[in-house]
């Protein structure tokens, strides 16, 4: 008998390994890997589950529910529900929240684009330009809210300032932020100008990903600078675009932040938004069960937004 195929035991006699210990030590093998594994993951999963998903399992079930922080918990069933309709501010956040994602999202695309195909070109002090559209993304949220506040103030800021060196009347100089007509352009002006350095460089590496002979068969059939953005630089942009167009409308939908820092929902409620209505409700009225509620309706909406982008990007693709 060949040494391939059995082992000379201490003894002189062959030790053939039966399969089942071979099947076993395979498996041991497995199991020993997928707990290296796991082990890697765990620390992030159970921090995910602890502060993440436990969070959100809870409130899904505190929107059935009236809670205050403090009393006991009692059951509400559909209340909370129903009370969406009558409340005023809920509305008007829910059209606040649409108004700024539907204004917002293509303007921040668009301009994130064209600086990307912008500094994508050989131009002097491109690094440069290209740190300074992505400051305002990765500067403190106070910082730049606070500049955003000066730069926009009704009396002494240079915007309006600049309106009446060109002949505007002072009487109908806009208010910005304290102004209930101009006070949603300027958070949505705001939100274009802090996020659209971020969406460049992701733009960017899009273009640099581009198959240049693309260009340069453009350029054999004699299409021009438009005409080769339009029918190359766009269609090749499709991933990029539609990865930009689902996290932008995510972004948008739970915008409050800079809600916060700018105008607190006002003047009024002409910039309230749903996060910031959902803030409101759950730290300053503290009525938990109905502010959870308001946030399922949140969730679903956001879900069912980005299910519709999802199915539009499948179908466009087929």
């Amino acid at each position: 008998m060949s040494l391939s195929n059995s082992v000379i035991a201490t003894d002189g006699a062959p030790a053939i390994p039966s399969r089942k210990a071979a099947v076993l030590s395979k498996r041991q093998r497995r199991i020993r890997s997928a707990l290296v594994a796991y082990s890697f993951i765990a620390p992030n999963f159970i921090g995910f589950a602890v502060f993440t998903l436990g969070p959100i399992l809870f409130a899904f079930v505190l929107a059935f529910m009236h809670w205050d922080g403090s009393n006991a918990i009692t059951f509400a069933g559909l209340d909370n529900f129903w009370r969406l309709f009558d409340d005023k501010a809920f509305i008007a956040a829910f059209w606040n929240t649409v108004i700024y994602t539907v204004a917002s999202v293509p303007a921040t695309l668009i301009c994130a684009l064209g600086l990307a195909v912008l500094l994508n070109q050989k131009i002097a002090g491109r690094d440069f330009f290209r740190t300074a559209m992505f400051f305002p993304y990765v500067a403190s949220l106070v910082a730049v809210a606070v500049v955003w506040n000066m730069i926009f103030n009704p009396e002494m800021g240079p915007v309006n300032m600049i309106l009446y060196t060109l002949g505007l009347d002072p009487k109908n100089m806009p208010g910005w932020a304290a102004d209930r007509h101009w006070a949603m352009v300027t958070v949505i002006l705001f939100g274009i100008w802090k996020n659209m350095g971020y969406y460049m460089v992701i733009y960017l590496a899009g273009l640099q990903g581009i198959n240049s002979e693309l260009y340069e068969a453009a350029d054999l059939d004699g299409a021009n600078s438009w005409q080769k953005f339009i029918h190359v630089t766009v269609p090749q942009l499709g991933p990029t675009t539609f990865f930009v167009t689902v996290m932008l409308t995510i972004q948008s939908f739970k915008v409050f932040d800079q809600i916060y820092m700018i105008t607190q929902g006002g003047p009024g409620t002409s910039t309230l938004v749903l996060v910031y209505h959902i803030y409101n409700e759950a730290f300053i009225s503290w009525d938990l069960g109905y502010s959870s509620m308001v946030a399922l309706v949140l969730f679903f909406l956001v879900l069912a937004v980005t299910v519709f982008q999802f199915r539009r990007q499948r179908e466009d693709g087929e």
